[in-house]
């Protein structure tokens, strides 16, 4: 799966400390998925103490991060 970042999802990833790893895991294993505005999905999981939220959208071969969250924070 080709996984595109986001400007805002970088620097949103970068100031919450998550990492391309985590946000890839969460697309690809979620505990829960979301519908959200726009053609966008949220996916959850848990990862350590983090329990991420990734907003993200399908454009043909690619997943487009849009942004990641710590909801523990």
């Amino acid at each position: 799966m080709n996984i595109y970042f986001s400007r805002h999802a970088g620097r949103q990833m970068k100031w919450r400390d998550i990492d391309e790893k985590e946000v890839a895991e969460t697309i690809e294993f979620p505990e829960k998925v979301e519908d959200a505005s726009n053609d966008r999905k949220n996916a959850f999981k848990q990862i350590g103490k983090k329990w991420l939220k990734v907003t993200f959208r399908r454009e043909s071969d690619m997943v487009v991060i849009i942004t990641a969250i710590d909801k523990n924070k």
